[in-house]
C-alpha cells in the first residue's frame, strides 16, 4: 500500500480547481454513473427549489396587499423576490454537486 504525500494548503484557485476536478473524476470511477431515479429525482428536487420560495413570495404579497388593501402592489416585488431567492438556492445547490 503506497501512502500519498500530504498536499501543501494553497489559495491558488487553480490549483483548488484541479484537486476539485481530480477528486470528483476519483469518485466517478469509483462509484459510476449515476442513476436514472436518481437524476430525475435532482431535477425535482431543483424544480421545487424554484417553485417553494416564489410561491412563498406570493403568498405574503398577497397577504401584504390584503392586509394594507392595496390591490395587487406587494405581490409582484415579492412574487420577483421569491424568483431571485429559489433562483439564488438553485445556483448555490447546483454548484455544491
Amino acid at each position: 500500500m503506497t501512502k500519498k504525500p500530504s498536499e501543501p494548503p494553497t489559495t491558488d484557485p487553480l490549483i483548488k480547481e484541479i484537486r476539485k476536478h481530480r477528486s470528483r473524476r476519483e469518485k466517478w470511477l469509483r462509484e459510476g454513473d449515476m442513476s436514472v431515479g436518481r437524476r430525475l429525482a435532482q431535477i425535482g428536487v431543483l424544480g421545487w427549489i424554484f417553485v417553494v420560495p416564489t410561491l412563498a413570495g406570493l403568498f405574503f404579497g398577497r397577504w401584504l396587499d390584503a392586509l394594507f388593501g392595496t390591490g395587487i402592489f406587494w405581490s409582484a416585488p415579492m412574487m420577483l423576490l421569491g424568483l431571485c431567492i429559489g433562483g439564488w438556492t438553485a445556483w448555490k445547490w447546483m454548484n455544491a454537486r
